[in-house]
């Protein structure tokens, strides 16, 4: 066999029978390759010599067609820079003898480096803009429904540094303990609440401090609203006027109830991942990352992962891990690539096509999500944000956060909010409510007509189920999203009875100065068939698609991942995000895929599992009533 040295040398080295010496020893590191028949080599380490992770390469066989090729190295390679990828860059570069690279379909989050520059991102206010194009978003749509008057519903995904967490309303929401003990009883062992708890805590640097529920020293700075606008003091006021409690934390002891909401903005500016965990780490010499670039397959010895390849500027490419290779590409993304790769159901991957390696029919199955709608209220005072969405006035807020990152720029201005149970019985809150003093039409793309306010407003819980699939072998190609809403009675009942107990809400004392005629659904839209139709009509996804590698137990024929992230039956492969739930939390997705990204990176890198036994949890003094 014959004998070389995958390392390049720098100018002035010596080259002797294949090898090169002379300072490559002193500044890269040294590997010993053996030359088989096919031009993958498997690599030996046998040496490690201090500088730079990054100036090793793996070379092919010298006797194979393309043996001139010089293919990149590291220890993991994080395909997605998202919500949960930002976080594994940054806590496996801790580790300053393992190496990274981090792969982004999208661009960076900053344009010449500017806050600035980028302010459809960064401006809290702005975030409908990247709504209503495809420049930093995947624009994906679902099939058409046959319970919602057969629309194809859009489901808006990141692709830019920080992923959804750059596009998102910034509302940070974990779930109620029981979903967590619950994933545990599904079969993702040691993912219960007290196992997850610690690690909301470590990755949370909340601005009222911390305790035992909250953190106050990691990277994601979490805030409260400073608005203090008299229309959510009203949503809150008459929550309580309607029976429900006040909650002074819905991330805390009591989930239930209607209060202040916490957010993922940072003196007035979004706080997504990548300036939570990416960018103060960039200068760290074992983190590399590259943008613009589409992972198209994952590459494999046998049953082991050794890398990925991907296309970037036209160009195909390939980069090999020398310990793992993690999917952060999110719930479409990452069991597309699996796919693609030939991991997922052999049937369906025949039919395109794709070698097998892999039969795991869980892929892309137990598709969840939260629909939602809005109910809204004209109202009678003009102080809402309609006029703040006038050109001049939105010439005034966006040059005030320009200048100093404060106004009606620095929030999302969902501040308000809460969760209530649907019926007597129900052990915790299965319905959700988010406020806001303006009216939303259409995700945001058409201006609002009137002074209105309203609540998106849905269940939490449902149990529709759906399914995603490969359109084609091409990894351009958009994936099939079928997630077959509304597909039960139940979750029919519970949408009605999120329509009545909103409009009960709306109707206390709290807003009598400000209540004008309901917009929406309008008051010709009382019984419950007239209440179905409107659901059916108006509808929409509230952005939280999840649970399409589902975690579970090997034995579970549906599981796509083990309680330790590795995929089952695979080697040196991981997935990593929000489509590892085994099932759907009740509140917003971006804090649980954090909370899942810190756990993972602690079981990657062999650490003890942090746990906070016996954290006590609010539980309603009654079932026997709905509040």
């Amino acid at each position: 066999m014959m004998l070389s040295l995958a390392t390049v040398a720098p100018a002035g080295a010596r080259r002797f029978s294949g090898i090169t010496l002379g300072r490559t020893l002193r500044s890269g590191r040294c590997f010993l390759t053996c030359s088989p028949k096919h031009p993958l080599i498997p690599i030996r380490h046998e040496e490690r010599f201090s500088g730079s992770p990054f100036k090793h390469y793996r070379c092919f066989s010298a006797s194979a067609p393309d043996r001139n090729q010089r293919t990149p190295s590291v220890s993991y390679v994080v395909v997605g820079a998202g919500s949960a990828g930002c976080v594994l860059a940054n806590r496996l570069t801790e580790d300053a003898h393992e190496s990274v690279l981090l792969l982004e379909a999208g661009p960076k989050d900053m344009w010449l480096g500017s806050l600035r520059l980028s302010w459809k991102i960064h401006m809290p206010a702005a975030l409908t803009y990247n709504l209503c194009d495809d420049k930093y978003n995947w624009y994906y749509h679902t099939l058409p429904q046959a319970h919602m008057n057969n629309r194809a519903l859009y489901w808006p995904r990141g692709r830019v540094w920080g992923g959804s967490s750059s596009l998102n309303a910034m509302v940070y929401i974990r779930g109620h303990a029981e979903d967590y003990n619950r994933w545990h009883r599904e079969g993702a062992a040691g993912w219960d609440y007290q196992h997850c708890l610690p690690y909301f805590r470590k990755a949370q640097c909340h601005e009222l401090g911390e305790n035992r529920y909250r953190g106050g020293r990691g990277p994601l700075h979490v805030s409260r609203g400073k608005t203090n606008h008299p229309l959510h003091k009203a949503f809150i006021e008459a929550g309580r006027q309607a029976g429900y409690p006040f909650t002074d934390d819905m991330n805390g002891y009591q989930q239930e109830g209607l209060g202040w909401m916490d957010m993922t903005i940072y003196k007035g500016k979004r706080w997504s991942t990548a300036s939570a965990y990416l960018r103060p780490v960039l200068s760290r010499p074992n983190l590399k990352t590259e943008v613009r670039c589409v992972a198209t397959r994952i590459l494999f010895d046998g049953g082991r992962a050794v890398g990925v390849e991907y296309t970037q500027n036209g160009q195909k490419k390939k980069v090999f891990a020398e310990k793992e290779v993690i999917l952060s590409g999110g719930a479409i993304n990452s069991p597309q690539l699996l796919m693609l790769s030939g991991v997922g159901n052999a049937d369906d991957l025949k039919e395109l096509g794709i070698p097998v390696v892999q039969h795991l029919p869980g892929v892309g199955s137990n598709l969840q999500d939260h629909l939602e709608l809005y109910v809204q209220q004209q109202c009678t005072q003009p102080i809402t944000l309609y006029k703040a969405q006038k050109p001049f006035h939105m010439v005034k807020i966006g040059l005030e956060w320009l200048s100093v990152f404060t106004g009606y720029g620095a929030t999302a201005h969902l501040e308000s909010g809460g969760f209530i149970r649907s019926r007597p019985n129900v052990t915790h809150p299965d319905i959700q409510f988010h406020f806001l003093p303006s009216q939303v039409i259409d995700h945001g793309r058409i201006a609002s007509k009137i002074e209105a306010y309203q609540v998106h407003v849905g269940p939490m819980r449902s149990t529709s189920i759906g399914w995603m699939k490969l359109k084609s072998p091409n990894p351009l190609d958009h994936p099939v999203l079928q997630p077959n809403y509304l597909s039960t009675d139940i979750d029919v009942w519970e949408f009605r009875q999120c329509v009545k107990l909103s409009r009960e809400i709306f109707a206390q004392k709290a807003f009598d100065p400000f209540r004008g005629p309901e917009v929406q659904p309008g008051p010709q839209v009382q019984s419950d068939a007239e209440i179905d139709a409107f659901v059916r009509q108006k509808a929409d996804s509230a952005y939280h698609p999840s649970c399409t590698c589902k975690m579970g137990s090997p034995s579970d024929p549906m599981a796509v991942v083990g309680a330790d992230t590795r995929v089952l039956g695979l080697d040196r492969l991981r997935v990593v995000d929000a489509s590892i739930m085994p099932s759907i939390v009740s509140g917003n997705l971006n804090a649980p895929t954090i909370m899942i990204a810190e756990k993972a990176a602690d079981i990657i890198r062999g650490r003890p599992p942090l746990v906070d036994p016996g954290v006590p949890v609010y539980q309603p003094p009654t079932l026997e009533t709905q509040r």
